[in-house]
């Protein structure tokens, strides 16, 4: 009189793709097809953000990281004449021996660098108003690396770009805090 009804056997199905790259964690749908994409998005930005200026952002900061990485090892062994008497070889402390006025330049200059490249349009709303813009192409090719290119090897130096970018932003961090730690030059 009080046991359960008999209904059948239950099953739960999930019908989602997983991510390649965090096997507990769904693929995030809008980062397919991307160049570079292993599925990896756990926080969800590509559902509340722009994936284009996600890209854009990614580019950005990979290209700095890898003029970052050089800069920050070669600043320790060449030194222009100029600047000689500010020498430091802890990279670190190179922005207290330049002065505030040094560090301005360089955001005022990659501030407009960032309005030209982009027409004024610089936030996330209307970065992208011209739907036909790529993320991360300027224009910029000097040495005509991509001409005569196929789409596959475009997309194949895209990669490598990407890969470069994002090992360059984990090595920068990287030298920085081996100098925070150990308080002295890299090498």
């Amino acid at each position: 009189a009080f046991a359960p009804a008999q209904t059948g056997k239950a099953s739960t199905a999930l019908n989602a793709e997983m991510s390649k790259s965090v096997p507990f964690l769904l693929n995030p749908p809008k980062t397919d097809g991307l160049i570079g994409s292993v599925g990896f998005d756990p926080i969800s930005f590509s559902e509340n953000f722009d994936i284009k200026w996600l890209q854009e952002a990614e580019i950005k900061h990979g290209r700095v990281s890898m003029l970052a990485t050089a800069g920050f090892m070669a600043q320790q062994f060449v030194s222009f004449p100029m600047f000689a008497d500010i020498h430091v070889d802890d990279s670190n402390l190179a922005p207290a021996a330049v002065g505030i006025s040094g560090m301005l330049q360089i955001v005022l200059f990659a501030g407009a660098e960032e309005w030209r490249t982009n027409k004024g349009n610089i936030t996330m709303e209307n970065m992208f108003a011209d739907t036909d813009r790529v993320p991360g192409d300027f224009g910029f090719d000097p040495l005509n690396k991509l001409k005569g290119k196929s789409e596959a090897e475009i997309a194949d130096m895209k990669l490598k770009e990407l890969k470069n970018g994002r090992l360059a932003m984990l090595a920068i961090g990287g030298m920085i805090h081996h100098n925070f730690i150990f308080g002295e030059a890299l090498f």
